[in-house]
């Protein structure tokens, strides 16, 4: 049976049936390589339920280079590539000091948040490639290694232990990537029945997040945001890198009771991830950080 959740705003303040304010919770979901295009033909019904409630946008148009290592860099730095350094899935040459993943960022301003990461491409998590992305003063950083066990199996193992640990902890803030999709394109082709369902097995992945989210024993008195977006899409061959509109367009996804419902706005693009993550958790962007990322798809916001 499901529980019903009521919340009233109060002058801009979420608050619960009881009166209380909600615990503002965001939870971003990076799914590698996944084409908006395909994504709307394949069968996914747990991002279409997340799509009619929030705001999306299928037509984002990338400014960094369509691969993973500056496009991750992107999203969870919240900077084009001219700043963090990241061009290449050689991520030596970052400047993750300077410009650091969202997580990291909350950790440095609000460090009595609970912070969680679950990853499956190694330079994300640890220092192959020049890594890692996400700095190891996260609270729980899980790395699982695609590259040895396969992406479809790390990805499940990823999943899993996010759905554990959002079920029996309190991250405030969470990062899961899910990469399968991205390798599919790669071996089949972005046109091919693989590609395809790797799309809906990420879907699935989708699905138990959420449904580890509304399964809390606290999610009653929380305010919840739930991000999904992917960093670059695919040739109908397969691979990437290039700047056509198969490769260069991506997926802007917000979803919960501050989100708005329509289109996050037409400049949403994959910098707005953090920013819009830590704008939720009440972290605004200083100017001295010097993101080009701003808020997208929250109401009030636009």
């Amino acid at each position: 049976m499901k529980r019903a959740v009521f919340f009233l705003v109060v002058s801009g303040v979420l608050l619960t049936a009881c009166g209380e304010p909600a615990a503002k919770k965001v939870l971003v979901i990076g799914i590698d390589g996944v084409r908006p295009d395909v994504l709307a033909q394949v069968s996914t019904p747990h991002i279409d339920a997340l799509i009619a409630a929030g705001a999306f946008s299928g037509a984002v148009v990338s400014e960094a280079r369509t691969v993973s290592g500056p496009s991750w860099s992107s999203i969870l730095t919240g900077v084009w590539p001219e700043k963090h350094g990241v061009n290449s899935n050689d991520l030596s040459s970052n400047n993750y000091d300077r410009y650091p993943d969202f997580l990291t960022r909350l950790e440095l301003e609000r460090p009595e948040l609970n912070t969680f990461a679950v990853v499956d491409w190694p330079p994300l998590g640890t220092e192959a490639s020049g890594g890692p992305l996400l700095g190891d003063t996260i609270d729980v950083k899980l790395t699982f290694d695609g590259e040895a066990a396969g992406y479809a199996t790390a990805d499940a193992q990823s999943v899993a232990a996010a759905v554990r640990y959002i079920g029996n902890q309190d991250p405030d803030a969470a990062f899961v990537y899910i990469g399968y999709p991205d390798v599919a394109a790669h071996e089949h082709g972005a046109a091919s029945s693989e590609y395809y369902a790797a799309i809906g097995m990420a879907d699935a992945h989708v699905g138990a997040l959420v449904e580890a989210v509304r399964g809390r024993a606290t999610y009653a008195a929380e305010d919840w945001l739930i991000l999904v977006t992917t960093d670059h899409g695919h040739l109908d061959e397969g691979g990437h890198g290039g700047v056509t509109p198969e490769e260069r367009t991506v997926f802007y996804l917000a979803v919960g009771p501050a989100a708005l419902s329509g289109s996050p706005g037409e400049s949403a693009n994959l910098v707005d991830i953090a920013v819009t993550a830590m704008a939720h958790l009440g972290v605004e962007a200083d100017p001295d950080w010097q993101l080009d990322g701003r808020v997208s798809g929250l109401a009030g916001r636009r």
